[in-house]
């Protein structure tokens, strides 16, 4: 097992300027599994000295040396996937079979696609008169979160090594031990010291000293509205780069036209994976009123066939969620919908029987939910799927635009040219049309309170570069 006591810096492990660690739990037996360093400003500050020296030298390697490097990192994350797999649910209580195909499946695609596509970038392109010239922006200190742990640390690091810039990485004190294994791939590959540095903490702690530090040149954050109004608001005052992906309710629109019963699988998949821990997670399926019973009918039925249970076991489906905190939040937002006069199809709030441990909740699907509802305009992050009725397609498109969130969405029809019709009025930054999947060359990222800016394909990559013009 890594060596969980250090921090990584300067190509090396060290130890914290501070003494105190957090807790690792693992949600589903609730025992403590490792203990990480609570850092430090004076760790950050190490950091990001680090990756300013080593800056410069990065930026002025060539395209292919980086693209070199960063499926080195691809490979190794291969050769370790089912240790890594085996760490994430642990620490995160993603079932083993969706660690393996998606919770490492998705870094390792990271790291190969942005070395593609940084081999087709034109860093300088003429313009007549001119050229544009994309450059890297420096020093980025990149806040992940803790529902795809590893997956938004790549969706970060390996873009913005790809444009010539140096990290400085703070995983989500929840599921931060994956982290560690990407350190040692680092280490291993001798990666330039400075390149990568990993400092575990809390956010108040580490996300604070990060984004307000005079020479981090850019934050790149995943997680919560609220924090990501914290983030913004303390790097406006060092006037840097932003990027944010925040939170979500987006809207599975399904056509009058369409197939339920091809379709509800799906719908089901895309709001409940990884326990619906997911920002872009499908959580609100609208659905013509004279459709809502059999829509009501299918939910339940399929709902009540995934298997919950043990995250290690292959067959499980649904693990717990990460946290007794997150237990309780999901509990109190399902239990408010009932109030406020939704109607419970299946599971619901109550401990499922035969779990004397473990953060688990039933796969719940609520019907007759409007949009003057908390569960229609609030993130649940929970295995929740509400079911909101319309009468005409002009009503469906209000209602899938009727939050402060816009991160993703679906439509569905037998007629693609009519799906992609109200795709286009959709104000939310990705649309899946008849259930695509996701592509990791496509940009992802939101309109309105879903955040600012794209990760993912090329547009990803530019996120991280400058624009200069030469006049000549």
């Amino acid at each position: 097992m890594p060596d969980y006591s250090k921090i990584y810096i300067d190509g090396a492990w060290k130890s914290s300027h501070g003494t105190s660690t957090i807790d690792v739990v693992n949600p589903m037996t609730e025992r403590v599994i490792a203990a990480v360093p609570a850092g430090t400003s004076a760790d950050v500050d190490a950091a990001v000295l680090a990756a300013r020296n080593a800056f410069e030298p990065w930026w002025h390697t060539t395209v292919p040396e980086r693209a070199s490097l960063l499926r080195s990192v691809a490979t190794k994350l291969r050769e370790r996937a089912d240790e890594i797999a085996q760490i994430i649910s642990a620490e995160m209580g993603s079932p083993i079979s969706f660690s393996n195909m998606v919770q490492v499946g998705a870094p390792i695609r990271s790291f190969e696609v942005s070395a593609d596509l940084v081999e087709k970038f034109e860093f300088t392109r003429n313009a007549g008169s001119f050229d544009i010239v994309r450059e890297p922006i420096g020093v980025v200190g990149a806040i992940t979160p803790w529902n795809y742990p590893l997956h938004q640390i790549a969706a970060k690091v390996a873009y913005a090594m790809a444009a010539g810039n140096t990290v400085v990485v703070k995983p989500s004190i929840m599921a931060p031990l994956d982290a560690w294994i990407l350190a040692e791939i680092m280490h291993e590959i001798e990666a330039p010291a400075g390149l990568f540095n990993l400092v575990s903490g809390s956010g108040a702690v580490i996300g604070e000293a990060l984004a307000s530090h005079p020479d981090i040149d850019m934050v790149s954050f995943t997680g919560s509205t609220d924090v990501g109004r914290r983030i913004g608001a303390t790097a406006a005052q060092t006037i840097k780069r932003v990027a944010m992906e925040l939170g979500g309710k987006s809207a599975n629109v399904v056509l009058p036209d369409a197939d339920l019963a091809e379709l509800m699988p799906s719908a089901i998949r895309s709001a409940m994976s990884n326990s619906g821990q997911t920002c872009a997670a499908l959580t609100r399926l609208l659905v013509p009123r004279n459709r809502l019973a059999e829509t009501e009918n299918l939910a339940k039925q399929l709902a009540e066939s995934l298997t919950v249970g043990d995250p290690s076991d292959p067959a499980t489906i649904l693990g717990p969620l990460a946290s007794r905190q997150q237990l309780d939040i999901v509990r109190g937002y399902i239990d408010r919908a009932i109030t406020d006069g939704a109607k419970l199809v299946t599971g619901g709030s109550a401990p499922i029987r035969g779990f004397g441990t473990g953060c688990f909740i039933a796969p719940t699907v609520l019907s007759n939910v409007t949009v003057d509802m908390e569960i229609h305009n609030e993130e649940t992050f929970g295995p929740v799927l509400a079911l909101v009725p319309y009468d005409d397609e002009e009503e469906a498109v209000r209602i899938a635009n009727a939050t402060d969130f816009g991160l993703a969405g679906g439509v569905w029809s037998t007629d693609e040219d009519k799906a992609r019709a109200v795709a286009v009025r959709m104000r939310t930054g990705q649309v899946a049309i008849n259930g695509a999947k996701f592509n990791p060359e496509a940009p992802f990222g939101g309109y309105k309170q879903s955040g600012i800016g794209r990760e993912f394909g090329m547009q990803g990559l530019e996120e991280f570069l400058e624009t200069k013009s030469l006049l000549f």
